[in-house]
């Protein structure tokens, strides 16, 4: 079920959350509890029901192993092995699934056999619900967890609003709030903040992301050449479709959240604005950084060794953070490229060469809208047919200016939307629950409702 879908807004929410307040309302709290994560589940398997029983077992899996290496547990070494059993487990489980197909082809081209593809569907939202477990059995490994009980353990997992495509969430940042009582009741508060950055994420899907989708297929998948100026609409277009796609589902998320008095942590907060890699990394995707830097980089030494050692860390963590997005050579590439740019940028902010903000924020971003087209592209012809056209090797593309004018008017006020103006996290931090933020919220949820029509899944469910 998408969140920008008739069915979404005006059956399942508002049925979901009458009834769970209404079994709050009678004191049925252990009933609210099995409701919330009923109505996550069938929300998990509105797609394809045959996966609902694999994020079953792997809830039951975790929620034992969380168990058993908790503080309750005495014997260290034995916490221990089973901590690494249960990330080997579902780091294979995920493998499996999203990996198998890329190794074989790979293992067929180095020793030129033909071994036949297994063709795996990609069970929906497994490199989310899988990290996100892993974080709690080391969590639970450091005693940061304290409750155990299976109902909120699946809750945990499966909370509708963040179970497809994060924010990527600890135990200790969601559970507590679900067993506060005052988050039992209707909230008005949190239900207009709620309403309002819902409403801003579900502008940002379908308004704006989606209006620069066919222009992103277009140049990738369909066009055998790009000239220049079309190179350069396709990249930008994918550019801004990616970050208004992701993070407009994170402020539906964030927003669903409000509606049941949860607060989910903050996922973007304006990465096109920055002026290094680092910064940008602070600013994007927020909560897999934060799982990349607690359960990759720091475990792996972090910057407290050597530099060649914190350069070879930062090396294997986006390296991970490429495959992790994909099983193909272009993510593995895509996730080289932005480690080089980290090493690049400690070498020279040890050297204290300071850039203007202006030439600052332009390598940043240009090197971001080039390192996207690895990204988005099927293979690495499709990436440099986008990259010979960035540099105009198929001629400048002039002659057809008038057929782009629109979307290159689009693209310009998009990137002074994205660079000049608050994001919908810093206009909730302002937030004002009066007639004019209700004019605000009604008139962008109404064009949204208007751009229903052309309903399209989110990007991040392919990763």
């Amino acid at each position: 079920m998408l969140f920008n879908s008739y069915e979404f807004l005006f059956i399942f929410l508002p049925l979901t959350f009458l009834i769970y307040f209404l079994l709050n309302a009678k004191g049925l709290y252990f009933y609210s509890k099995i409701f919330i994560a009923f109505a996550s589940l069938v929300f998990y398997s509105w797609w394809n029901i045959v996966y609902l029983p694999l994020l079953l077992l792997s809830i039951m899996f975790n929620f034992t192993i969380g168990i058993m290496v908790s503080n309750k547990t005495e014997n260290y070494y034995l916490k221990k092995f089973l901590l690494a059993i249960g990330i080997i487990l579902n780091i294979l489980l995920l493998g499996y699934f999203k990996y198998m197909d890329f190794f074989i082809e790979n293992y067929n081209l180095i020793t030129n056999t033909n071994l036949s593809l297994l063709k795996i569907t990609l069970p929906l939202a497994i490199s989310f619900f899988t990290f996100q477990q892993i974080s709690y059995l080391v969590d639970s490994y450091k005693g940061f967890t304290k409750e155990y009980k299976f109902i909120d353990y699946t809750i945990f997992v499966t909370f509708f609003p963040q179970l497809i495509a994060g924010p990527i969430v600890h135990h200790k940042e969601m559970m507590p709030q679900f067993a506060d009582d005052k988050n039992k009741v209707i909230n008005s508060r949190n239900i207009s903040m709620g309403l309002f950055i819902f409403s801003m994420g579900l502008f940002k899907k379908v308004v704006i992301a989606d209006s620069f989708s066919s222009y992103v297929t277009n140049g990738f998948d369909i066009q055998e050449k790009l000239t220049f100026i079309e190179a350069w609409i396709t990249s930008l277009s994918y550019t801004f479709q990616l970050y208004y796609d992701f993070s407009g589902y994170t402020d539906m998320a964030i927003g669903l959240a409000l509606l049941f008095n949860i607060k989910l942590p903050i996922n973007f907060n304006s990465p096109y604005k920055a002026t290094n890699i680092q910064d940008f990394w602070r600013r994007w995707h927020m909560t897999l950084s934060r799982f990349l830097r607690d359960y990759i980089y720091i475990p792996l030494g972090g910057n407290k060794s050597k530099d060649l050692t914190t350069y070879t860390n930062l090396l294997i963590t986006f390296l991970f953070a490429g495959i992790w997005h994909g099983a193909g050579w272009t993510f593995v590439l895509w996730g080289l490229f932005h480690a080089i740019a980290m090493i690049i940028f400690r070498i020279y902010s040890k050297l204290n060469i300071k850039l203007h903000f202006i030439i600052a924020w332009l390598i940043t971003f240009n090197f971001l809208n080039v390192t996207w087209i690895f990204f988005r592209a099927k293979n690495f012809d499709d990436a440099i047919k986008v990259l010979k056209g960035l540099i105009g090797l198929n001629g400048l593309g002039l002659a057809s200016i008038m057929e782009f004018k629109l979307i290159l008017l689009g693209l310009f006020v998009t990137l002074l939307i994205t660079v000049f103006t608050k994001n919908s996290i810093e206009k909730i931090e302002t937030f004002k629950a009066d007639y004019k933020t209700l004019l605000f919220a009604s008139l962008i949820f109404s064009i949204s409702i208007i751009f229903l029509t052309r309903v399209s899944e989110f990007l991040y469910f392919n990763f």
